[in-house]
C-alpha cells in the first residue's frame, strides 16, 4: 500500500524516526548553549565583582567584596549552614576548632601637636594589654594616624568640631598590644582628607595590621582553618552605609560565602554620658542620622553575620541574642587620650571576649571591665558589668544576655 505522499508505510516510520533524532540532537544543541550561556553570565559577574574588590582595595586594603557580585551572595548565604558548595561539587570538610575574639570600643590615643602621651605611646596599653589577646583582636581607631592633610575643623567654628591624628609611627603600639585589625568604619578616618586617610592605610600597613570598614571591604583574617571575615558599617562617607540595610544585607550575605564566621561591626546611635539605651528606630546626633543599631544588627544576622560589635555612642549598651548570635551594641570608649570627655559611663569601658565555633555558634563570653583614667588611658576595673547587665534585661527582656558578676555571658 502507498499513502497519499506516494510513501510506503516502511519508509514512512523510517522517515518518522529520523525527524525526531534530528529534533533531539537539536534540542539538545540549545541545551547546551543554554548552559554555556549562563556559565559566562557568572564568570561576567564574578569577574565585575573581583574588579570592585580590586578598585577598592586600592584605596581600601587588601580585601575583597563588592555590590557587582553582591547580588548572588543572599542565595549562597543558606547554603552555607548546609555546607553545599551553590556549584553542586560535593562538600569540603567544613573546619573545626573555635576562634577567641576580643573586642574593644573606641580608641583615641592623644592628637598632634600637644596631646600626646609623654613616652610617644610606648607603654599606653600596658595595663591592659593581657585582656587583649584572641585569635581575632578588634579596636575602632577613632581618628587617624597622619601629619599631613587639612583638618575638617580648620573652616568650622562649630564648638562640636573635633579631628583627631596621632603620629603614624603609634600604628606600632596597637599591634604591639595585640590588635591584629582595626575598623576604620566611624566619622573620625576622614578628619584630615584624602591624605589624612592615605597616610593612616599606609601606617597600618607598614606594620602588617589590616583594617576594615572601607566601601565594599571584606577582610579577610584566617585562624588555622577557619576563615573569619570581618567588615565595618558607618553611617559616614567611605564607609559601608549602615542606614542602607538592603546594600549591608548584601554585603553580609557575600562575607557568609567566603568565610566560616563573619564578624559586623557598627559604630552607630546617638552620643552622650546618658545615651545607653538602644533606642527604638532611627537615632539622631547634632542633626546626622546615625542609623537604627537595632534593625541593622537583625538584618546582618538574617543575611549571615555571627557576632555584630558597637562603638559610637561614646557610653556602653546592652547585649542580646538574636537567633543564637550575640549583639554587643556598644562598648563604650576604650582610651581617650586628653581628647574625649571623661567621668562616669564616659569613663565606663571593656573588652568583649568571646568563642565562636567554627560553623559561627555561641560557644561561651565574657566581659572583662575596663575604665579610662585621667589623662584618658586604660586600666582594669570599674562598672561595666553593672551597667551592661542592667540596661540589657530593661532594653531587651527574654533576649537579653545573662550576664554573671565575674562578667560571663550567657544565652537567655
Amino acid at each position: 500500500m502507498i499513502t497519499s505522499g506516494g510513501e510506503r508505510p516502511q519508509q514512512r516510520r523510517e522517515r518518522q524516526k529520523a525527524v525526531r533524532r534530528h529534533r533531539l540532537f537539536a534540542l539538545g544543541l540549545v541545551g547546551a548553549g543554554v548552559v554555556v550561556g549562563l556559565a559566562v553570565v557568572a564568570a561576567f559577574v564574578f569577574r565585575a565583582g573581583s574588579q570592585g574588590a580590586a578598585s577598592v582595595g586600592s584605596e581600601g586594603a587588601a580585601s575583597v567584596g563588592s555590590e557587582g557580585a553582591a547580588s548572588i551572595g543572599s542565595s549562597h548565604a543558606a547554603l552555607r549552614a548546609t555546607g553545599i558548595p551553590a556549584s553542586g561539587a560535593p562538600a569540603a570538610p567544613r573546619p573545626t576548632g573555635n576562634v577567641r575574639i576580643a573586642a574593644v570600643g573606641d580608641i583615641v590615643m592623644g592628637s598632634l601637636p600637644d596631646d600626646l602621651p609623654p613616652d610617644g605611646g610606648a607603654s599606653f596599653f600596658d595595663p591592659v594589654d593581657d585582656l587583649l589577646t584572641g585569635d581575632v583582636v578588634l579596636g575602632n581607631m577613632e581618628g587617624t594616624l597622619t601629619t599631613g592633610g587639612p583638618s575638617k575643623c580648620e573652616d568650622n567654628d562649630s564648638p562640636n568640631c573635633f579631628a583627631f591624628h596621632a603620629p603614624p609611627s603609634y600604628g606600632r603600639w596597637f599591634k604591639k598590644a595585640g590588635f591584629t585589625v582595626m575598623n576604620l568604619a566611624n566619622n573620625h578616618i576622614d578628619d584630615f582628607g584624602a591624605e589624612g586617610r592615605r597616610e593612616t592605610f599606609a601606617a597600618l600597613r607598614s606594620v602588617n595590621l589590616p583594617f576594615t570598614g572601607r566601601l565594599g571591604q571584606i577582610t579577610i583574617q584566617r585562624v588555622g582553618g577557619i576563615r573569619v571575615a570581618l567588615i565595618g558599617f558607618a553611617p559616614d562617607r567611605g564607609a559601608n552605609d549602615l542606614t542602607n540595610i538592603p546594600a549591608a544585607k548584601r554585603l553580609t550575605a557575600r562575607a557568609a560565602t567566603m568565610a566560616d564566621i563573619v564578624l559586623v561591626t557598627m559604630h552607630a546611635g546617638a552620643e552622650g554620658s546618658d545615651r545607653t539605651h538602644v533606642e527604638p528606630g532611627t537615632e539622631y546626633f547634632l542633626g546626622e542620622d546615625r542609623g537604627d543599631s537595632y534593625r541593622f544588627s537583625r538584618a546582618v544576622i538574617d543575611a549571615g553575620a555571627d557576632l555584630v560589635v558597637g562603638s559610637g555612642p561614646h557610653v556602653m549598651r546592652g547585649m542580646e541574642f538574636y537567633k543564637g548570635r550575640l549583639i554587643a551594641y556598644s562598648l563604650g570608649n576604650f582610651t581617650g587620650y586628653k581628647v574625649l570627655s571623661l567621668g562616669g559611663t564616659l569613663s565606663t569601658s571593656g573588652v568583649l571576649q568571646v568563642t565562636l565555633r567554627a560553623d559561627g555558634t555561641y560557644a561561651s563570653g565574657r566581659l572583662r571591665p575596663t575604665q579610662i583614667v585621667e589623662p584618658g588611658t586604660p586600666e582594669p576595673g570599674g562598672e561595666a558589668i553593672d551597667l551592661v547587665s542592667g540596661v540589657s534585661e530593661e532594653d531587651f527582656g527574654s533576649h537579653a544576655a545573662h550576664i554573671s558578676a565575674d562578667g560571663t555571658i550567657r544565652r537567655p
